[in-house]
């Protein structure tokens, strides 16, 4: 906190100085008016660039990682885990089956099973579901 109070008074100081030396130079010198703005107004670009890039921490994203145990937990297979992720894709059953090289009844067999595991309705519910209990990335 000291560090953020530090680096703003410091900025504020830099920024009363530098308008007591627009000031200056805008009353003391021949120079046009628009190259002492165009200086000025370049230096708080920069300052206003430096603030927000660190005002701002960049958040540190962990890993999505699935829940194994949880798969084990509701019984749910590999070949059903591969006909959920591809559910989460948008695919139809007749697009899932040419995926996965099986027919479209084994596929609706799969999202059955699914449906019964998750104790969902749907298939947005169950990609819902699934999602919540980290089977699924969100």
């Amino acid at each position: 906190m000291k560090r953020i109070i530090l680096v703003f008074g410091a900025i504020v100081v830099l920024l009363m100085v530098l308008f007591e030396l627009g000031t200056y130079l805008w009353v003391s010198s021949d120079q046009k008016a628009e190259w002492t703005l165009a200086v000025l107004a370049a230096v708080f670009l920069g300052i206003g660039i430096w603030v927000s890039r660190y005002s701002n921490p960049k958040k540190k994203e962990t890993p999505w990682k699935r829940d194994e145990q949880k798969i084990e937990s509701l019984g749910i297979s590999k070949r059903e885990l591969e006909v959920l992720e591809a559910m989460a894709q948008g695919l139809s059953n007749k697009e899932i089956g040419e995926q996965l090289f099986v027919s479209e009844s084994t596929v609706k067999t799969h999202v059955s099973n699914l449906l019964l595991k998750l104790d969902a309705k749907r298939r947005t519910e169950a990609l819902k579901l699934a999602q919540q209990l980290n089977i699924l990335p969100k």
